[in-house]
This record gives C-alpha cells, sequence and structure tokens, in this order.
C-alpha cells in the first residue's frame, strides 16, 4: 500500500478524535480508522530482569515510529492494523496510574468507535497482558497471549504466524531481545507478511525508571530499520552493535572513574560482539596505554593502525583530552607503529 496524502491526513484527524480529558474517542460510526500498518509483533516481560519491550516487522516503512510505544516501569505496548496512535500513548498514561494492562486495553477498546480495524497488545510492569484483534482486521488476523507475552499479527500469509511467534518466544534461551528476535523470525520463517519485508524496530525499556529518562538510560534497546530488504537480519546486526557499543560506555564510565581493570573488561566485551568496528580495540589501547600497560597496548594499535590508519592522527590530541599522559615520547612510539 502507498502513503498517499489522504492517509497521513488521517492520522492528524484519527489523533484529533481523542479526547484527552475523558480518554474516550468520539462515537462516530464514521470516524476514521487511521493509518494502514499491517504487521506482526509481539509485546514482552521478562520476569528475570523486569524488562518490557515490543518487537515488530512489516512490510510498511517505519513501522517502528508508530506501532513501538513503551515506558520504563509502566509497561509496552503495540498498536497495528488500522493504527490508532493514542492506544500508545493513553495506555502507558493509563497503565501509569496504576490500571492494570487488562483493564486499560478494555476501556480504550471500549471508547473507540474503530475498534473493529484496530489490533493492539499491553504488557504491563506486574507482567499482566491484554490484546485485542477487531473483527475487520485483514486476514489471516489474531493474537496469542501467554505468560508476560502477547503476540498478534494482521494480513498474514497465513494464521501459522503468532503461534509460530508463541512458541518460539516461550522456547528461546537468552535475554528479552534475544527471545523476542527468535519470535520475529519464526513468524517470518512461515510466511509473515503476505506483501513480504521492509521495516523493523525493538523497542526495550528498564523495569524500573531511572527517574532521568532524558538521559537514555531507561532504554535498554531503541533500534529501527526504516527500509531494508531484510528487516529482521539488519535489525539482529543492529542489536549486536548496540551489545557492544554499551559495554564500550561502560568501560569509558568505569576509565572515568580509575577503575581501569573493569574498563578494560568492558572494552574488551564490546571487540568481541563487534570486531569489525576498529574504533572499539583502539580505545581498548588507549586504557592500556594511559595506565601504563604500553606493551600490551602496542599490538593492538598495531592491528587498527594497519586497517585504518587515521586513528594514529588522533593519538596526539589525546593527551589534552587527558585521555593520555603527557609525554611526547610516548604519542611518538604510538604513532611510529603506523606502517
Amino acid at each position: 500500500m502507498i502513503a498517499t496524502p489522504w492517509i497521513r491526513r488521517i492520522v492528524v484527524a484519527a489523533s484529533l478524535l481523542f479526547v484527552s480529558t475523558t480518554g474516550a474517542w468520539a462515537q462516530d460510526a464514521a470516524a476514521p480508522r487511521g493509518p494502514l500498518v499491517h504487521t506482526y509483533s509481539i509485546v514482552a516481560r521478562d520476569a528475570a530482569t523486569g524488562e518490557m519491550g515490543v518487537a515488530v516487522q512489516s512490510h510498511w516503512f517505519s513501522v517502528g515510529s508508530i506501532v513501538t510505544w513503551a515506558e520504563a516501569g509502566v509497561g509496552a505496548i503495540a498498536t497495528q492494523s488500522f493504527v490508532e496512535p493514542a492506544y500508545g500513548y493513553k495506555g502507558l498514561q493509563l497503565m501509569k496510574g496504576g490500571v492494570a494492562a487488562r483493564e486499560a486495553l478494555a476501556q480504550l477498546v471500549a471508547a473507540d468507535a474503530g475498534r473493529d480495524g484496530r489490533q493492539v497488545a499491553f504488557v504491563d510492569a506486574q507482567g499482566r497482558v491484554a490484546a485485542h484483534t477487531g473483527a475487520k482486521a485483514i486476514a489471516a488476523a489474531g493474537h496469542h497471549t501467554g505468560a508476560q507475552y502477547a503476540v498478534q499479527a494482521n494480513m498474514m500469509a497465513s494464521d501459522k504466524v503468532w503461534p509460530a511467534m508463541a512458541a518460539a518466544f516461550e522456547s528461546a534461551t537468552g535475554d528479552l531481545a534475544t527471545r523476542m528476535l527468535a519470535a520475529l523470525s519464526a513468524a517470518q520463517s512461515v510466511g509473515g507478511d503476505i506483501r513480504g519485508k521492509q521495516s523493523a524496530a525493538l523497542l526495550i525499556v528498564k523495569g524500573t525508571s531511572t527517574q532521568q529518562p532524558w538521559a537514555g538510560a531507561d532504554r535498554v534497546f531503541d533500534l529501527r530499520v526504516e527500509d531494508h530488504p531484510d528487516p529482521i537480519a539488519e535489525l539482529t546486526r543492529l542489536v549486536r552493535l548496540q551489545r557492544a557499543y554499551t559495554h564500550a560506555n561502560t568501560g569509558d564510565a568505569r576509565f572515568t572513574e580509575g577503575r581501569i581493570d573493569d574498563a578494560l573488561r568492558e572494552y574488551a566485551a564490546a571487540t568481541r560482539y563487534a570486531p569489525e568496528i576498529l574504533e572499539l580495540p583502539f580505545w581498548q589501547a588507549v586504557t592500556l596505554a594511559a595506565s601504563g600497560r604500553v606493551a600490551e597496548a602496542e599490538p593492538i594499535f598495531r592491528r587498527v593502525f594497519e586497517k585504518e590508519p587515521q586513528w594514529a592522527d588522533l593519538v596526539p590530541r589525546l593527551p589534552p583530552a587527558g585521555l593520555l599522559p603527557n609525554d611526547a615520547a610516548l604519542v611518538q612510539r604510538i604513532v611510529a607503529l603506523r606502517k
């Protein structure tokens, strides 16, 4: 389906129908039903960590910009089919106020004149789940709720999609991101979206809020593949890179704290996740050199400079920033490793 101007106008019109003071939609049978984002998704909570999230794939551009909603310590929501984005915003507000997932979804569905075209799923911070598939969601359409998760799909190649997602999620091991990606892959393995593939997204938040959401610490993963021939594979690659950079960022923090051995362990973990990103071992080598372990740093610098020699040009700039000792001989020794 092509995003024509009238579809874009529907997004605005549908949002205006929402009455913010009561949480209800205007009861007009002719009300616009929202953008046509047909897709498969999963909402879930990890019982061990409390993390909650949404993962989704669709043959629609930038699916993550409208389907995925989550807030640390509150819950996660997927709103799809004939999308009403207010389910995401208002659903999180209700759950933040203490309303359980099932009741929050029931309230919003009851107030929605376009409910027959919606497909929505909620999970709250206690792991309670709820899902709704409207009678006019395009077949094959359906959902399944399990222990702290719900899977839902519409406009699928067959009705095997959501059962396959449920089975994959339940049998997968690893953290929440790994298990949710397994559910997406299972959906695609049995046909997925009848139209094909285009975009995907993964949004995972912490079980409790840091109370500093502006710092980004509440979000564990916030990744979107807007347009790609194999969006799940690309999303999986981005998850791997996110893991690498999370370790690298932690390494930076430990270095600043003077916890050098801890920093080096984090940098090494980052490199294992993403060996193709040469910046990661570069900073590992810088940390080694800054802590006096130059002999250990040298082979790492040499490998980096051999493949990307421009990193050697950065070395003289590091002492003024406090990242290397103000030692001209040390700087010259490192730069000389570039052949």
